[in-house]
């Protein structure tokens, strides 16, 4: 019985399975669609659909750097459990997802899943492995660096925090201090470079709220408005420092200001700063309510 590329199409939209994966089950079944996903769910593979609708809030963030071609890849992928997560099975497919983001420079994720992977898409490969490691996988976000000078990447607790930063004006034997600098974005959380980045109007909002919370005060109460003003202004500073890198106290001599260790060295351009699971909401569920959706699911 033979089959023709709709076929392979519909049970593919049927499956969710692979291309590759769909046409060999029906060839294995003679073109009969539905022992062709029979064979699909004997194998494995079908199951990866029922996972789409789950919750996927853990995950890791990966990177990968060319140096040949000066490109720099910041990824993001998320999964269900920590357990999957920490699995070197994960993290495989992380780095092979970030080679192919550094490869084909993606504009965005629906781009990323329609880039070729191992005979077929990305999109057919993560749906393969999630059959594969049991649980849904989603490709969230991420950043490519094009650069001429120096790329450098950091990634934190296995995953759970990246950082990639693009230097310019890079002077040979820097490396030590390039990474700390993407230690300390990992670590101190910068909004900005320096402080001429801020917007004005995150900054008129910043002084809005230290204003009320001054007028708050009751030891500032016999205080003048344009006094008020100038202590707003003045603490500002702070705001600064927690905000933007260059002011920042550097996390291994509290002493030095970050712009004071960067010195002459290179010149941070930019940089990007990835959170596992940062926005998105967890699965919690009660144990009994979980055990009794399994026991349901194997009757279907």
């Amino acid at each position: 019985m033979s089959f023709t590329a709709k076929d392979v199409m519909a049970l593919r939209d049927k499956s969710g399975a692979g291309m590759l994966d769909c046409k060999k089950a029906l060839t294995d079944a003679d073109g009969d669609m539905e022992k062709a996903a029979e064979l699909l769910r004997e194998r494995g593979i079908a199951k990866a659909v029922k996972k789409e609708g789950r919750i996927a809030a853990e995950g890791v963030v990966g990177a990968f750097v060319c140096e040949k071609c000066g490109v720099g890849v910041l990824l993001e992928i998320n999964c269900e459990s920590d357990f999957v997560s920490r699995g070197e099975k994960f993290h495989g497919i992380v780095d092979e997802i970030a080679k192919v983001v550094a490869t084909e420079k993606p504009a965005d994720v629906e781009a990323l899943n329609a880039c070729a992977l191992g005979g077929g898409t990305v999109k057919d490969y993560i749906v393969n492995q999630t059959a594969v490691i049991g649980e849904k996988i989603s490709i969230r976000r991420f950043e490519i660096y094009e650069n001429a000078g120096k790329i450098e990447t950091y990634i934190h607790m296995g995953g759970k925090v990246g950082v990639m930063v693009d230097a310019a004006d890079f002077k040979e034997g820097a490396e030590e201090t390039l990474h700390d600098i993407a230690l300390q974005i990992a670590a101190s959380k910068p909004a900005y470079i320096t402080r001429d980045e801020v917007p004005a109007e995150v900054l008129a909002k910043e002084k809005e709220i230290m204003l009320v919370q001054m007028q708050n005060d009751p030891k500032n109460a016999k205080k003048p408005a344009n006094i008020l003003e100038k202590i707003v202004e003045g603490k500002l500073g702070k705001f600064y420092e927690d905000n933007c890198l260059m002011e920042q106290p550097f996390v291994k001599d509290d002493s030095l200001k970050v712009a004071q260790v960067i010195g002459s060295k290179f010149k941070v351009v930019r940089f990007a700063r990835f959170e596992m699971g940062e926005g998105l909401e967890k699965k919690n569920e009660n144990l009994q309510d979980e055990v009794a959706k399994q026991i349901e699911s194997m009757k279907k």
